[in-house]
């Protein structure tokens, strides 16, 4: 039985602690979150399920069962620069991470300082750090790379991806500007608080397992205007406010495109898919009709990761680095 603390009890780690109540090698025990709102709240209560006798706590130290614990799944925020603290505490504790970090997917580049920092401080302390989830760390960075073992060649990659965000969680909708004026969207455009985070570190990754050096990378980010009234389940967006975001990642190698990410989500989107191209020899073509869906593959694949982490050698790890992961009850 592998034993869990859930750091972070927002809607993804309600949606992760839920799943691993699925599972028949997995229990949580120790629930941890520094909103003061959820202190002493009983996880399973707030997962929506029966009562577990586990209350949220706002610090490990703080939070009965945290010493049997055999990892921690830490899902908070997606910027390195507030995960960092974060990590330490945890590595301090002597757990391995494995967290959804969309920045911390392949630092080495964007981050090398904070890189460096964590990946000293777990190898100090023995255990593995994960960045994982679907996008980043699956869809448009580890699965192009796994693809390209069939190639004797590889001239180029291209991933689209492509999903309706009605179906989304809350925080994911705000993320991508859904049901925004086109002003506030450009405003928050700059100032950086609305993109899809990892973009630059999804290209990054692929190109370090490539063998590509990166001169230079792009990474625009354009609105998803709506051109009618959107009504779903969760939101109502007005004709000519945003449904969402497109943003294209590129990365050139010797003055040549070498990668392009095609990344577009929206609230009514009316043909989502996830389409991975290899160009060189063979040419390799893969899509999945309908996409495959952020919430649940990014709960599955952090779950998926942590009999890896576990097995993982010490130190800052990314996806392209441990035993591929895959669907496991191994305890």
């Amino acid at each position: 039985m592998i034993n869990i603390v859930q750091i972070g009890i927002g809607p993804l780690g309600r949606l992760i602690a839920g799943y691993i109540g699925e599972r028949p090698n997995m229990t949580v025990v120790a629930a941890v979150d520094s909103d003061p709102a959820l202190e002493g709240k009983d996880l399973g209560e707030l997962c929506a399920q029966d009562r577990l006798n586990l209350a949220v706590r706002p610090s490990l130290g703080q939070a009965e069962g945290a010493r049997r614990a055999d990892v921690a799944v830490l899902t908070t925020v997606s910027d390195i620069a507030r995960i960092v603290p974060q990590i330490e505490q945890i590595v301090a504790f002597g757990l391995p991470v494995v967290t959804t970090c969309e920045e911390l997917v392949y630092p080495w580049i964007t981050a090398p300082q904070q890189a460096e920092r964590l990946d000293a401080l777990a190898k100090s302390k023995g255990v593995a750090i994960l960045a994982t989830g679907v996008n980043p760390c699956f869809m448009m960075d580890t699965l192009p790379v796994v693809m390209s073992a069939a190639c004797v060649r590889v001239d180029a990659i291209k991933v689209i991806r492509i999903q309706d965000a009605a179906g989304r969680r809350l925080p994911f909708r705000r993320k991508i500007g859904a049901g925004l004026t086109l002003e506030v969207f450009e405003q928050k455009r700059k100032d950086g608080s609305l993109r899809h985070v990892g973009l630059s570190e999804s290209m990054h990754l692929i190109a370090s397992r490539i063998g590509w050096k990166l001169e230079r990378t792009e990474d625009r980010i354009t609105p998803v205007v709506a051109e009618a009234l959107i009504r779903s389940q969760s939101m109502t967006i007005e004709a000519g406010c945003t449904a969402g975001v497109q943003q294209i990642g590129r990365g050139f190698v010797d003055g040549q495109e070498r990668i392009t990410l095609v990344f577009r989500a929206s609230v009514g989107e009316p043909s989502p898919e996830d389409t991975v191209e290899i160009l060189g020899e063979p040419h390799l073509v893969s899509s999945v009709a309908g996409g495959v869906h952020g919430d649940t593959a990014t709960c599955a694949i952090t779950l998926n990761a942590i009999e890896r982490v576990l097995k993982a050698a010490p130190g800052l790890r990314t996806m392209a680095d441990i035993a591929p992961v895959s669907f496991s009850l191994a305890e």
